[in-house]
């Protein structure tokens, strides 16, 4: 490539790359809805069924309605965001708003009508914490969280030339980011409540997946593995993650894919440990072990940036220059 085109073709990558961009963050964002968003009815028979059956006819495909015994129990073992519960006194409405303060205030507007005229009580189960009232601290730790774990799934990669000496600054980073990042979150701002060790854990994890998976995939593919880890779990992830809202709210299948993401599960995780005493977030554990065991793994059988690697690559240059100096 010569020098001239050389400046065109990296204003037209850019520009391809913002084009690929701004609809990924824009678009979901824009088309924010309920999408079998799980809800439930909780009273007697038949008036129940009648009621998840007016629920589901009014805007079909936006609900899926469960009628439940105990509705409260079924909000915090995070089955449903919310429920309408028939009482003699008239319908009410309980919801979770640490689950998504955004659930909460569609379902409140959703359901004003079942009080035919009059308010229909609102019930908050599970509320946020009074340190984070409208439930925007939690999902806005995530991104510097993000940031700082990627930079040092790179940095490791590109500056530890030894794979134990990379597992150790891996598994160093991770406690150490844990800690720090539950002392700021809980101890300092005061924005994630919950057991201190069990957020602790759940960041440590959360850092672990996403430089493990950084780190190992420059270890396999180099630097450009370095940029589709980037681009994968930081950019695509943090636009799919749903943090501030809710995986159902996203449009499909974009919401369900963000759960697969760490950022995704990460956020999902600490509100359930944060919240819901951890109920909810198997899913979550299962997607972050897995990104953190894979890019360990990766980091292991890798090459890329070793002490080998940089030697037999400095004995090839040199063994190309011998000719020449001979000449």
């Amino acid at each position: 490539m010569t020098g001239k085109l050389r400046p065109v073709v990296i204003a037209v990558a850019v520009v391809v790359l913002q084009v690929l961009l701004v609809p990924l963050f824009a678009g979901p964002a824009a088309h924010l809805g309920p999408r079998d968003l799980p809800i439930a009815v909780a009273g007697p028979q038949p008036t129940a069924d009648q009621v998840a059956a007016r629920l589901t006819a009014a805007r079909p495909g936006a609900f899926d309605v469960r009628v439940v015994g105990d509705a409260d129990a079924a909000i915090r073992d995070r089955e449903v965001y919310g429920a309408v519960v028939l009482g003699t006194g008239g319908p009410s409405l309980h919801v979770a708003s640490a689950a998504s303060p955004a659930v909460a205030t569609l379902l409140t507007q959703a359901t004003a009508e079942l009080g035919q005229g009059s308010p229909v009580p609102v019930v908050d189960v599970v509320p946020t914490d009074a340190g984070d009232p409208r439930g925007a601290g939690l999902g806005a730790g995530f991104l510097p969280m993000a940031m700082t774990s990627l930079l040092a799934g790179v940095l490791t990669f590109l500056l530890i030339k030894r794979r134990s000496a990379r597992l150790l600054a891996l598994g160093a980073f991770a406690v150490l980011a844990g800690l720090a990042g539950a002392a700021v979150q809980q101890l300092w701002l005061d924005v994630v409540p919950g057991n201190h060790w069990g957020v602790a854990g759940v960041l440590a994890l959360f850092a672990l997946a996403v430089s493990a998976a950084v780190a190992g995939l420059g270890a396999v593919f180099d630097r450009a593995g370095v940029a589709l880890g980037a681009v994968t779990v930081f950019l695509v992830g943090n636009a799919l993650s749903a943090v501030s809202s809710a995986p159902e709210l996203l449009p499909q299948p974009w919401g369900a894919v963000g759960q697969f993401l760490p950022i995704g599960a990460g956020g999902t995780l600490l509100r359930s440990v944060a919240y819901f005493g951890g109920r909810g977030g198997g899913a979550a554990v299962a997607v972050l072990t897995a990104y953190a065991i894979g890019g360990l793994l990766l980091v292991v059988g890798g090459r890329r940036g070793t002490v080998r690697a940089t030697t037999k690559a400095a004995v090839g240059d040199a063994g190309r220059r011998e000719p020449a100096l001979a000449g």
